[in-house]
């Protein structure tokens, strides 16, 4: 019989993790509520008759999060026409173009036809359908509102896609400009500086300091360019260890938060991500503790999980969320306020779906914000070095022209 493991909370709030033999994820769904445990996560077994389900070409390309979107949107659209799940599985494994994500969606539909629930065929490629995405189809089964479900899980994940969009449009030009001007910098020191550096000690002429330092910097380069990739590398390995560890990874992620300009961004896109998040969970009908563990789960930052834990542990003991999160420094006070307007007026899902909204208002606004004040900020550091090597090598050259002169 298959072993699955799992974590859950007590009355106290006290973490248990443990494993169970069942034939299914529902029965220890239903033994663990049973004990009135609330269930954190249960993990498939890793080996056995029910192990993760493995398709090659998953591993190899797995889809996109739009190809998911997608998915999501067009079995929401049959379903609500009235298609039966089992059909609608098969019409979609027929039109997908990602043959690893039609192998899956055969593999769902031959478990959908045997009598399982689509949520918990959906556990199975947790690399495809997270934890976030199980629990809002379990709840749009258990309350038969699936069509729906899946409608609020493609626009979800459309705005997220939206999101990263803007976030990485933000990023490219300045990764692309300081890429450009490393390597231009690293072609002029080693291949046009040691050229001029030989005529000037040719002629002898008195080097400024610039030039020395340029001179200097070539050498390094031209002999220590394994040297500085070792230590690049070094330091790679040593940052991935060091944010591996949790307090790495909470001082890390809190430095990025106080980054200028950057960290402004980041904090907004944290604050929109949890409000369409969380938002999404209530309206689903999933309850607010579990809703808020599942979102402190997509997080992708430490404070912010710590913030939204904080926020979990005061809902349990039976104190409003607002209360926590006024205390957290990642939350402004006009969300605490409309939070607390939400839980006040029995509300709070669209209370965080315009928390949601405005924030991702500030996201776009951010970005242009971030994109003007880059964008000359690049231009002037690319030309100060440039114009920095150029007179390095020139002015050497006007000393020697003017003392000829005389």
């Amino acid at each position: 019989m298959p072993v699955f493991e799992y974590r859950v909370r007590d009355r106290s709030g006290k973490v248990l993790k443990s494993q169970m033999e069942a034939d299914s994820l529902a029965q220890v769904r239903d033994a663990l509520r049973a004990k009135n445990l609330m269930i954190v996560e249960i993990k498939p077994p890793k080996s056995g008759l029910n192990a993760d389900v493995k398709i090659p070409f998953l591993s190899d390309r797995p889809p996109s999060l739009k190809q998911v979107a997608i998915f999501s949107k067009q079995m929401a659209t049959l379903i609500n026409a009235g298609v039966p799940l089992v059909q609608s599985l098969a019409i979609l494994q027929r039109q997908m173009e990602h043959k690893g994500f039609q192998e899956i969606v055969k593999a769902i539909r031959t478990d959908v036809e045997s009598g399982t629930p689509l949520s918990e065929t959906l556990v199975k490629y947790p690399k495809l359908f997270n934890r976030l995405y199980v629990n809002l189809v379990r709840a749009g089964e258990t309350s038969g509102t699936l069509d729906a479900v899946l409608e609020r899980i493609a626009d979800f994940q459309e705005k997220d896609l939206a999101l990263r969009g803007k976030i990485k449009s933000a990023l490219t030009y300045p990764v692309i400009v300081l890429i450009f001007a490393v390597l231009i910098t690293y072609f002029l020191l080693t291949t046009i500086v040691p050229q001029f550096a030989g005529i000037l000690a040719q002629l002898n002429a008195p080097l400024p300091v610039i030039t020395k330092v340029l001179m200097a910097t070539s050498d390094f380069l031209k002999n220590g360019t394994l040297y500085m990739l070792a230590f690049a590398i070094t330091v790679t390995f040593l940052y991935r260890w060091y944010y591996s560890t949790p307090k790495g990874r909470r001082i890390i992620d809190d430095i990025k938060l106080r980054i200028p300009i950057f960290g402004n961004l980041l904090q907004k896109s944290a604050i929109s991500s949890f409000a369409r998040t969380f938002g999404l969970l209530i309206t689903s009908g999933v309850n607010i503790i579990e809703s808020l563990e599942i979102t402190k789960g997509t997080a992708n930052n430490a404070i912010v999980e710590e913030s939204i834990e904080n926020a979990k542990n005061v809902v349990m003991v039976g104190d409003q969320m607002s209360s926590s999160l006024a205390t957290s420094k990642i939350f402004p006070p006009m969300v605490v306020s409309m939070v607390a307007i939400g839980e006040e007026t029995g509300s709070l899902d669209s209370m965080l779906d315009k928390v949601g909204d405005f924030y991702d208002r500030e996201v776009d606004e951010a970005v242009e914000g971030m994109t003007a004040a880059i964008e000359p900020i690049m231009i002037v550091f690319l030309g100060g070095i440039v114009g920095t090597i150029v007179a390095g090598m020139f002015l050497p050259m006007f000393s020697i022209i003017g003392s000829l002169s005389k």
